[in-house]
């Protein structure tokens, strides 16, 4: 490119700024802020529930855990999920039950090519990525807490 053409460029940028809509970014953080509380709260609300029984308190954890990914999962098969996503933005991706989220999309696009090459090979294109990396550093942790600590 030319200097000719990158100054252009820049111009053009700078006159689309009058043209662009402003995002909402106050609305946007305090929408995210509480979307993601709910659904924190809805996560307390699953452990204190199981707590309170006789369940031991690290079974709690990892059943809760498995509560709201069902529930990410589930909501996200039913369409519903995608629409909080769109409106809450990182309110509904940054929780658990947004990486439930992040599994299951991808195969519900796929699902008409089939169970296997649809579904199956599709499932984890997004989240395969943080799936892997996870179970590295859980392995890398692990070593280290055997022969260090």
């Amino acid at each position: 490119m030319t200097k000719a053409n990158i100054r252009e460029q820049e111009a053009y940028s700078v006159f689309l700024e009058d043209f662009r809509p402003k995002r909402p970014t106050f609305r946007n953080i305090v929408v995210a802020f509480f979307t993601g509380g709910m659904i924190c709260a809805v996560g307390q609300g699953v452990l204190s529930y199981l707590l309170s029984g006789s369940m031991p308190e690290k079974q709690a954890y990892a059943l809760t855990s498995s509560v709201m990914v069902f529930l990410g999962a589930f909501l996200t098969g039913l369409g519903v999920y995608d629409k909080l996503g769109i409106f809450a933005g990182m309110g509904a991706a940054l929780p658990i039950t947004g990486l439930a989220n992040s599994v299951v999309s991808p195969a519900m696009e796929y699902k008409r090519e089939g169970f296997v090459l649809g579904v199956g090979a599709r499932m984890f294109q997004v989240a395969g990525p943080v799936i892997v990396y996870a179970t590295l550093a859980a392995t890398i942790v692990s070593l280290i807490k055997l022969y260090v600590f």
